[in-house]
């Protein structure tokens, strides 16, 4: 039965997993690999770096890597920026970020989701989200988080989720 396509996609499932085993892994000794290559490019006085590569539940993928120096970090009014950082600060909307990270697409799937009882509280959440680029409409009642957005906000999240293994040093 080789013309049957599922053996096939198992076959070659099995293929890439093989190779994937093949590859050899680095040391434990370098805790620090990309920090290691963020010191081999910096040409100033030091770079705050995130990337991350995210397979979502959804099936998406994305790839993200964004950097921004130290000095125009301080030097930057950071309360020009607040507002998506507070759009962020209600459990509610964290709630809807993550089931639109998970699939849930539509208003009324989100609105039950995240326990709501009346539409108007569900979009009141929507429109702060939007509003700030966390969310953007795809559709009528339809919701995505943007392409550009769904590292940060892993990344924002990972900022303060306990990790269980958290790497750091001052040196």
């Amino acid at each position: 039965m080789a013309d049957d396509p599922l053996q096939e996609r198992v076959a070659a499932l099995e293929e890439r997993v093989a190779r994937l085993e093949l590859r050899p892994r680095a040391p434990q000794s370098e805790v620090f690999w990309a920090l290691e290559g963020l010191r081999e490019r910096l040409t100033g006085d030091g770079e705050v770096l995130f990337t991350g590569v995210v397979d979502l539940p959804t099936g998406e993928h994305y790839a993200w890597q964004q950097g921004a120096a130290t000095a125009g970090l301080l030097e930057a009014n950071w309360a020009d920026h607040a507002a998506p950082y507070a759009a962020l600060g209600h459990p509610v909307r964290l709630t809807l970020l993550r089931a639109v990270l998970r699939g849930t697409r539509s208003a009324a799937e989100l609105q039950e989701t995240a326990g709501l009882n009346t539409t108007g509280q569900l979009y009141h959440h929507l429109k702060q989200l939007t509003a700030t680029g966390w969310l953007q409409a795809e559709g009528r009642g339809h919701y995505q988080v943007p392409a550009g957005r769904v590292v940060p906000l892993l990344v924002l999240l990972s900022a303060v989720v306990p990790a269980p293994n958290p790497t750091t040093t001052q040196e």
